[in-house]
């Protein structure tokens, strides 16, 4: 399913790198998500869930480049986001109806944890 995934053109440690910074990635962005969310009424805490899976859908390819400028001499200082994708790509990403990547499938998953975290009483 993830053949031609660039993450398999990496080398072990590479590999590594690439899973602890998205562990990180994704244990900062729900605990972020979690502490914002502590006193707030339920519709407004998926809501701001929601915003949050958005803004690392957004910004999370630019923390990404960082780490492949670590990795790989040469890349050039660059952004590389844009502008912010519509909600029908953020629906595909929840649906897991985007790309066959593990990037793509990754994301999917934390958006229903964000939401899954948002909807737990405290």
């Amino acid at each position: 399913m993830y053949d031609g995934d660039s993450f398999f053109t990496l080398t072990a440690p590479k590999q590594a790198g690439l899973l602890v910074l998205s562990a990180l990635l994704m244990f900062g962005w729900v605990y972020g998500c979690w502490r914002f969310n502590a006193e707030r009424k339920l519709i407004l805490r998926l809501f701001i869930a929601l915003a949050s899976f958005m803004a690392f859908v957004w910004l999370s390819p630019q923390i990404y480049y960082q780490y492949y400028r670590l990795i790989f001499e040469g890349l050039p200082a660059q952004f590389v986001i844009g502008w912010p994708e519509g909600l029908g790509h953020i629906v595909r990403l929840l649906t897991f109806q985007s790309d066959a990547t593990l990037s793509a499938h990754s994301q999917g998953i934390l958006g229903w944890v964000l939401f899954v975290s948002a909807s737990l009483r405290r």
